[in-house]
């Protein structure tokens, strides 16, 4: 009877099947960013991330089903909601760095803003190469340590990037436009966020990591 009703449950590896997709659905949201930054058809990119992140979402709560109905998880089960819900928490940042771009009718951006999206895409496709190691974390905890590192240090340029663009749009708008200055600032700190939320990714990893070799 019981090897029956398990069989209904959701199987261990399908978390890591959903784990990929959502990773990949970030990477093309971190993508769609870039180009979107680099001004190349705007609105179509906005559209685009607007459907990925609606996209994760929708996998994330087949994640957060999936924990309920679990017989058996292959980790902790607060570990994998934290995981999940913080790698949905990028690509909504990203969708907020969309909003800000609509309603201010943002079509040019600074270099850095730009570089600051190439860092983005190297966060998520660092994020997105570690995560199906998980699924046999002990044999891959030493490079599964490695992409978590590489994540800090994205996270660290990104933060430079961030406080180089403040200082230049101070420079450039000092004394005289104020809401461009107000505009440029809001984009920087939203790219900023984004690369904080895959360090929360990173972070996450690495507890997995401690927790289960």
């Amino acid at each position: 009877m019981l090897g029956w009703f398990r069989k209904l449950l959701p199987r261990e590896d399908r978390f890591f099947d959903l784990f990929e997709q959502h990773s990949r659905t970030v990477v093309a949201g971190a993508e769609a960013l870039q180009l979107l930054l680099q001004g190349k058809d705007i609105e179509r990119r906005c559209r685009e991330i607007i459907d990925l992140e609606n996209e994760a979402d929708d996998i994330t709560a087949q994640v957060l089903l999936a924990v309920r109905r679990s017989f058996i998880t292959p980790f902790d089960r607060g570990d994998i909601k934290d995981l999940i819900q913080s790698m949905d928490d990028a690509i909504d940042t990203m969708h907020k760095t969309v909003k800000t771009v609509r309603l201010f009718e943002k079509h040019e951006f600074d270099p850095l803003m730009q570089e600051m999206g190439g860092v983005i895409v190297d966060a998520a496709k660092l994020v997105a190469e570690a995560i199906p190691l998980l699924a046999k974390v002990g044999a891959n905890s030493a490079r599964l340590n490695e992409l978590a590192e590489e994540v800090m240090r994205a996270e660290g340029r990104a933060d430079d990037l961030h406080e180089q663009g403040l200082k230049d749009l101070f420079k450039r708008h000092n004394g005289g436009d104020a809401m461009a200055y107000l505009i440029g600032s809001e984009i920087y700190g939203q790219l900023e966020k984004v690369v904080d939320r895959f360090e929360d990714v990173a972070n996450e990893i690495s507890g997995i990591v401690i927790e289960n070799v």
